[in-house]
């Protein structure tokens, strides 16, 4: 290994995949192995030749990649007890892999030698060296993984330093401590760390951590500052259980905040976060560190007027250094600071403490009590500081719509209607429409009426649909918030409505969101 100061290796497409509700194809795979290596990613481990399909078909593609800076690795076991290595038919498999590094696990734990593999101390060791010695010998670089490795220190050292040096003495270019189970503390992981450099100078030693603790990430960095240069990890912490240490948290730490270059292009984060989020159909967890939705949210007026003066007031880095940006809330917290911000965002110029600003926080604060929620629709917010500042523009006005539900006993499929009646321009509109769902019903039926005035909102679309309850001690009277999220193909933007009956609050968003479309000339 180089003198870079730290190397990624992402097990994403390993042990990634073991995360409940993280599945990939062989496709999947390919693309973001691809992304990974454009983003500076060092070592990208692809899987267990052989164990599946998928895998299978990864590692044969995979021989088609024109990796320009990550090696690739397979990833296997030692040979198995009592088997010479020759005639191992998994050690085979990943030399028939083709990659250019192999890391292999073993076991560290005496406890998992004599319970789980069912042999001695001695053949485990033997098993590691043997396995090692062979892929070094056919010119692989090889990392070896010491599963269990903390728990087996801390039960027995002697036998868990052992079995590094079995690996060491094959020729392992790099021991990879792993945490398998998650349990173990940052000062342990120094203090096992620098146990390890003392015994094994020599030999580069990289971490492997999971986060049950919710300490993946920080034993990740105690590993690093005891001397570590290779750290394992996942895009987004996907990964078994409570999951990996997670690469997006890790990257920026180790460049922004410990002065170490891991990666050239840093500000591309937040779109690889999304990416991988994206290719396997898993929604982006808006509150995490760093690339997270929320991360540089400002909702308190006190931090937003703050943040407009100096950002780094409140925020710990400059937000596009990792693709992220800054994001100012509106909610009954607001200050004018706020109001002024999404003013500006919107093209609105609005001076503080003009009596407008005033007016438009008053009337959030109002609504907000009543359960609206504007931090997830900007597009309501607009329409409100439109209305408020008398720059609003009627599109239609409306008659009455009415909805009905009706559900057949004779096997026949349930039918959901929906009459919207309205007026544009003076001239009436009377539409009828079924949809799936009372909801559909009443989208189809509205724009169908509104069509032969706006012909232009034939390209607008629902894309997301959100029910909340409120005051949920009220039962099925509680008051509903609905949330909806339209699109024209080029922008997309949030409404909200809000009533005691979830027809009328899914109307009212419905209605603004056809409405901000209009109001903005589209």
């Amino acid at each position: 290994m180089s003198a870079k100061p730290v190397f990624l290796y992402d097990t994403t497409l390993r042990d990634g995949t073991q995360g409940e509700g993280f599945q990939l194809s062989g496709l999947d795979k390919l693309r973001i192995a691809q992304r990974l290596d454009a983003f500076g990613v060092d070592y990208i481990e692809g899987g267990w030749p052989g164990s599946n399909p998928k895998d299978i078909e990864f590692f044969r593609e995979a021989k088609k990649l024109k990796l320009h800076h990550a090696k690739l690795a397979a990833f296997g076991s030692t040979r198995r007890a009592d088997t010479a290595v020759e005639h191992d038919p998994q050690v085979r498999l990943l030399l028939e892999a083709e990659t250019p590094v192999v890391t292999i696990f073993g076991k560290s734990w005496d406890l998992q030698v004599t319970e789980v593999l069912r042999t001695t101390v001695e053949e485990n060791q033997a098993m590691i060296r043997d396995t090692v010695a062979h892929l070094v010998k056919h010119g692989r670089e090889v990392i070896y993984d010491a599963e269990h490795f903390f728990d087996g220190y801390k039960d027995s050292p002697a036998h868990a330093l052992a079995t590094l040096q079995a690996a060491a003495d094959g020729g392992a270019h790099c021991l990879v401590l792993c945490d398998t189970n998650g349990g173990t503390l940052p000062a342990e992981i120094v203090e096992i760390c620098q146990a390890v450099k003392n015994h094994l100078p020599q030999t580069p030693f990289g971490i492997h951590t999971h986060n049950d603790c919710e300490l993946a990430v920080a034993n990740a960095i105690a590993a690093v500052g005891a001397g570590a240069s290779q750290i394992q990890g996942t895009i987004n912490g996907y990964g078994e259980r409570t999951g990996n240490c997670n690469l997006t948290s890790i990257i920026p730490i180790l460049q922004l905040k410990m002065g170490m270059n891991v990666v050239p292009k840093l500000e591309k984060l937040r779109d690889l976060s999304y990416f991988v989020d994206d290719v396997s159909n898993n929604p982006h967890f808006a509150r995490a560190a760093f690339i997270g939705r929320t991360a540089f949210a400002h909702k308190g007026g006190m931090h937003v007027n703050a943040v407009q003066k100096l950002a780094r007031s409140y925020e710990h880095i400059v937000p596009g250094s990792v693709g992220n940006s800054q994001n100012i809330l509106v909610s009954e917290l607001s200050g004018q600071s706020n109001i002024l911000i999404k003013a500006a965002e919107l093209g609105i110029s609005l001076e503080k403490g003009s009596s407008e600003a005033s007016a438009i926080l008053q009337r959030v604060k109002e609504l907000e009590n009543d359960g609206y929620s504007y931090e997830a629709a900007g597009g309501s917010l607009e329409l409100l500081i439109r209305r408020e500042l008398g720059t609003y523009v009627k599109t239609f006005d409306l008659t009455e719509y009415h909805t009905s539900f009706r559900q057949y006993r004779d096997g026949h499929p349930p039918v959901c209607e929906a009459t919207v009646k309205l007026a544009v321009g003076g001239t009436a509109e009377l539409t009828v429409a079924e949809g799936n769902g009372v909801v559909n019903a009443l989208d189809l039926a509205l724009r169908k009426a509104l069509i032969p005035f706006y012909p232009q909102i034939s390209g607008v679309s629902l894309v997301d649909y959100k029910v909340r309850i409120l005051d949920g001690h009220d039962a099925t009277a509680a008051k509903t918030r609905v949330l909806i999220v339209s699109t024209d193909g080029e922008s997309s933007w949030g409404t909200v409505g809000v009533s005691d009956n979830i027809i009328e609050a899914s109307w009212l968003a419905l209605v603004d969101g056809i409405d901000l479309f209009l109001q903005r000339g589209k």
